[in-house]
């Protein structure tokens, strides 16, 4: 059994079980240990971004999945490698999920109309409602169908990668998710649009939908470009808002993730271990945004800051990619992820018809 922390935070020695604190790890593996991993996982972030500045539909942590797992296929990183991997797959990865929030306002929620938010709501549960039930059925695990729930009904890489430290995903796990919510993202350009016009939707309807059934930024842009600007600006202020969804999405799965760990062990977890620090650290950043701490100007630079550390992550989880386990893992992950891509969308239509948001 695991040794936990006693009440006054003391900790056991390494190498007996007890938790030590990540930046203590990174520390104590050795000096200049994780330089290796880290440069490798800079370097292919740095190609993915320049892809990704390229081909905008792609985006540039997608690609960084796709090229770590092609250079681990072509030839396994060395052991040697593995603690600046684990560096950029945990603690950077969180770093650049905190710095999501200096992009928001939670004054945003109040903006984006009164439709807008029971339809992401309603979308949303009906999303995770389906990833459990569905994936319970087709035999897909609980942390992988969580992923694929999470970013299909979220928004996609972002919410893959704020959710893969709280439930201590696999990275076949999340190479696996990223790469299914990708495939219909790209479907989602082609189709939605056609879909659209079929149903004779307006602008801010059209938006509406993008903005709550596209997961990734730069596919919701591709997707509305078409329908004008108004419809541009209605789905990029929807999936700034579903980004929020992050929130009690993590701390619903924090909170079940300590209960299942009481159950299993007679030490008391705190309470506050419960809680990821990264979380707390995207509330802040949220709400100094909201008060005006942050100025305008930074935003992009911000951005920029958080998606490469993001690719940077997504480096390193594709070169850690167990790539016999993703071959073992079959379609069934992939026939899922289209079923909540198809719930996603089917419920905000319906949602939007009910609600009177703009169908003819």
């Amino acid at each position: 059994m695991r040794n936990e922390t006693d009440g006054q935070g003391a900790r056991s020695a390494p190498g007996h079980g007890a938790p030590v604190p990540a930046a203590s790890r990174w520390v104590r593996s050795g000096r200049g240990s994780w330089i290796p991993g880290l440069a490798l996982a800079l370097l292919i972030a740095g190609a993915a971004t320049a892809v990704g500045e390229r081909i905008p539909v792609l985006g540039g942590p997608v690609t960084a999945v796709l090229l770590g797992v092609l250079v681990a296929s072509v030839r396994r990183p060395a052991p040697r490698l593995t603690p600046g991997l684990r560096l950029a797959g945990k603690p950077v990865l969180q770093a650049g999920v905190a710095l999501l929030g200096a992009q928001l306002s939670l004054s945003q929620v109040l903006h984006v109309g009164g439709s807008s938010l029971p339809v992401m709501t309603g979308s949303l549960a009906a999303c995770l409602v389906a990833a459990r039930v569905l994936g319970r059925r087709l035999g897909v695990g609980g942390d992988l169908r969580t992923l694929i729930g999470a970013g299909t009904g979220i928004c996609g890489a972002s919410a893959i990668a704020a959710v893969t430290p709280v439930i201590g995903a696999a990275s076949a796990q999340v190479a696996y998710a990223i790469s299914t919510i990708f495939l219909f993202n790209i479907a989602a350009v082609v189709v939605f649009p056609v879909v659209g016009h079929l149903l004779g939707m307006d602008p801010h309807a059209f938006g509406l939908f993008a903005g709550t059934a596209v997961n990734d930024m730069s596919s919701v842009v591709a997707v509305t470009t078409g329908y004008g600007p108004a419809a541009v600006d209605d789905a990029v202020v929807v999936k700034l808002t579903r980004t929020l969804m992050i929130i009690p999405l993590c701390l619903g799965l924090a909170l079940l993730a300590g209960r299942r760990a009481r159950s299993g062990a007679s030490a008391r977890v705190r309470p506050t271990r419960l809680v990821p620090w990264f979380l707390v650290a995207f509330l802040l950043a949220a709400a100094a945004n909201s008060t005006g701490l942050v100025p305008a100007a930074a935003h992009p630079g911000l951005k920029e800051l958080s998606v490469f550390l993001i690719t940077v992550a997504l480096s390193a989880v594709g070169l850690s990619t167990d790539l016999p386990a993703l071959r073992r893992t079959g379609p069934r992950p992939l026939l899922l992820g289209a079923c909540l891509w198809a719930t996603v969308s089917s419920s905000s239509l319906a949602l939007q018809y009910v609600l009177g948001g703009g169908l003819s």
